[in-house]
């Protein structure tokens, strides 16, 4: 699994651990829900079959639309 460093200053870093500590996650788990979020905003999916269902635009399976004039 590649990693990165990455610096942020001294307030951005306290509000961090506080969030940490607040919610008894670890600063890997709380940087993971945040690119998460990035990334859906961005629309952007994460592995082969978010992929595919991007390229289906949302639409999942289609539906079966029953014929004009039939009733049950």
């Amino acid at each position: 699994m590649p990693g990165k460093r990455v610096q942020f200053d001294d307030d951005t870093w306290q509000a961090i651990t506080t969030v940490c500590e607040q919610t008894g996650s670890t600063f890997q788990e709380l940087a993971a829900e945040a690119v998460a979020d990035l990334l859906k905003k961005h629309h952007q999916p994460v592995g082969f079959m978010a992929a595919l269902e991007e390229s289906l635009g949302g639409r999942g399976k289609p539906s079966r639309k029953r014929k004009a004039g039939r009733r049950k």
